[in-house]
Formats: structure tokens, C-alpha cells, sequence
């Protein structure tokens, strides 16, 4: 059920300087924001993918009707883009990402819709891996994790300096997934939890399996950023 309460202002484009150049994304701020997720995305799935692009704003919809403001935003630049469409690379860069991430949370941290709002990461693929690297580096800036279907492992040693509490989502059918996300998560000694949801597939397409995402990254955000 939509809650009245969390009417969105009128969606925002953004350009977040990244030095020369910038990162374009899409922000949406609910009148009553208890929070704010920015969406941690890879070149793969980022904002012009048409089924991420599906995913993340269906799970950004959903965030914005619990009070929860969001940031679509890919982390490289429209020229980085088209290389990496040909060559694959600058998505696996996750140092490169991980700089980008921190950049865009001090941005929020400054801009006046977002100023004051406690940070959470919502990774996708290569991103989480970021996200980590970033949470590791910065502790200051977030408050919670979590990722969906992502390739966690690809933060190599960064995992254990994680502080913020991290969610791991595997689809129960995602066979590629589980082995490297538990992999991951016995590497991590912050709070943690590890959620399967039965039956989801890499991109969780089937009935409510995106629904049962949402479901559990709500409460987690809820917990370590509103409660």
C-alpha cells in the first residue's frame, strides 16, 4: 500500500563533477525522507541497460514509497561508457568505482535535498564489490549495504575492513552467485546477514521475487539507517 507520506518531489537529473567530466543519475527525494540509498552500478548495469534500468527503478520505486530517497547514478563518465561496451574493463575496475562512489556521497552530503539524510549503498553486480571497497574506506559515509545478486568477492581485501553492516541477496537458483557470495560473506566481521530467496534467478524476474528483495533490503535499511 503506497504510503500519502511518501509523495515524491518531482524526480531530479543530476551531474555529479567527476573531475573534468560528469556522472549523470536520477535523484528522487520523498517530502518525508527518513534516508538515502545510492545505488552502487557497474557499466552493465547502469542507467542505459534497459533490464537493470528495469530492476533499479522498480526497486527504486519501491525504497521512495518507504521514505527512503534514492540516487540512480552510473559511475562512469558517457565516454567511459563507450569503451567499456567494447572492451568490458572499466566495469571490473573496481578501484576506479569505488573513487567514483565516494565522490557521489560527498556530493549528497553537500547538496540541499540530500544534506543530513544517513547514507546506505544498494549494489548490482560489480558495483557491490565497489561499495565495499568505498565502505572500507570511508566508514564515515555509510550506514548500511546492501547487494542484489552482486559479485561481493570482487573486493578482494577490502572485505574484512568493511564496518557497516552488509546484506547479501543471492537468488536460491543464481548457482553462479551463491558459491562466491558466501565466499564473501565469511570474510566480512561486520554485522552481516545472507539472505536466498528460493527460487530467484540471477536477475530476479519471477513473481515477487523483486518484491522479496525490496522486502528484505527495507528492513535492513530501516533498521541501521531509520531505527
Amino acid at each position: 500500500m503506497r504510503n500519502p507520506a511518501a509523495l515524491a518531489i518531482e524526480d531530479q537529473l543530476v551531474a555529479v563533477p567527476a573531475g573534468s567530466q560528469s556522472l549523470y543519475g536520477k535523484l528522487t527525494v520523498p517530502l518525508e525522507s527518513s534516508g538515502l540509498i545510492l545505488f552502487a552500478q557497474g557499466s552493465s548495469s547502469g542507467l542505459h541497460n534497459p533490464r537493470s534500468r528495469y530492476l533499479d527503478r522498480y526497486m527504486e520505486r519501491l525504497l521512495n514509497e518507504s521514505n527512503l530517497a534514492t540516487l540512480l547514478v552510473d559511475l562512469l563518465t558517457v565516454e567511459e561508457q563507450e569503451i567499456d561496451l567494447r572492451t568490458k574493463r572499466l566495469r571490473l575496475n573496481i578501484a576506479l568505482l569505488a573513487e567514483r562512489l565516494i565522490g557521489v556521497a560527498d556530493w549528497l552530503a553537500q547538496y540541499p535535498d540530500t544534506k543530513g539524510l544517513r547514507l546506505g549503498y544498494f549494489g548490482t553486480d560489480t558495483g557491490i564489490a565497489a561499495a565495499l571497497e568505498a565502505a572500507a574506506v570511508r566508514s564515515d559515509q555509510v550506514g548500511a549495504i546492501t547487494s542484489r545478486g552482486g559479485r561481493p568477492d570482487l573486493a578482494g581485501a577490502a572485505l574484512v575492513r568493511v564496518s557497516a553492516p552488509t546484506l547479501l541477496i543471492v537468488g536460491g537458483n543464481d548457482l553462479e552467485a551463491v558459491k562466491p557470495n558466501r565466499e564473501a560473506f565469511k570474510k566480512l566481521k561486520c554485522e552481516k546477514q545472507f539472505a536466498l530467496v528460493p527460487g530467484a534467478t540471477r536477475f530476479f524476474e519471477e513473481p515477487v521475487a523483486l518484491d522479496e528483495v525490496a522486502a528484505l533490503a527495507r528492513r535492513w535499511y530501516y533498521r541501521h539507517l531509520v531505527g
